[in-house]
């Protein structure tokens, strides 16, 4: 007998994650979602939020605001404000977390320098540590650390020399030179 209730629906799930300038332009945004169809839905509901909770000063604690249907938690830092968005209906903790978890990932991955163009010149490093948090609407991890180092060992690609890796890291830097070089 089948269950009437998937997993995918008793999992909490994210809307979208949004990365904002000071002006509301876009740094780096992920939509989870078919609730904006489009660009202009996107864009209109980025605006939306970016004005409503502009006036806030959410930079020692996240702020929590139900908008549209949706429950949005923020937090902002220098010039960027950080948003994840879910359904009326998830927890707000657990939205909580996931914003914690990105905007300390991104702390660590910029080294505390965080600012839009320190953001903007690792746009790269924030993209892959969404994808490390967030995948299809799933949250697979919110502890920054881990994020920030799956990301880091995304990014050295082997880059660094084997002695500055973890064991770990360097196992999987041999294997996929041996994956490369089988390839070839």
């Amino acid at each position: 007998m089948p269950f009437p209730v998937s997993a995918r629906d008793s999992c909490p799930s994210i809307k979208n994650i949004l990365l904002l300038d000071s002006e509301g332009k876009r740094v780096a945004v992920k939509y989870y979602s078919d609730d904006w169809p489009s660009l202009s839905a996107k864009l209109a509901f980025e605006k939306s939020v970016f004005t409503k909770t502009q006036k806030t000063n959410a930079r020692t604690e996240a702020e929590i605001v139900m908008f549209d249907g949706y429950i949005v938690v923020y937090k902002f830092i220098q010039d960027l404000h950080f948003f994840v968005t879910g359904g009326d209906d998830e927890n707000e903790l657990i939205l909580a977390t996931v914003l914690q978890g990105f905007f300390d990932a991104v702390g660590l991955l910029l080294r505390n320098n965080v600012d839009k163009r320190t953001a903007l010149e690792n746009l790269d490093l924030i993209l892959l540590c969404l994808d490390e948090i967030i995948d299809g609407g799933i949250i697979l991890e919110t502890e920054a650390s881990v994020i920030a180092g799956k990301v880091a060992t995304h990014g050295l690609d082997g880059a660094a020399s084997l002695s500055e890796q973890t064991i770990s890291q360097a196992l999987a830097t041999a294997r996929e030179h041996l994956a490369r070089s089988l390839l070839k």
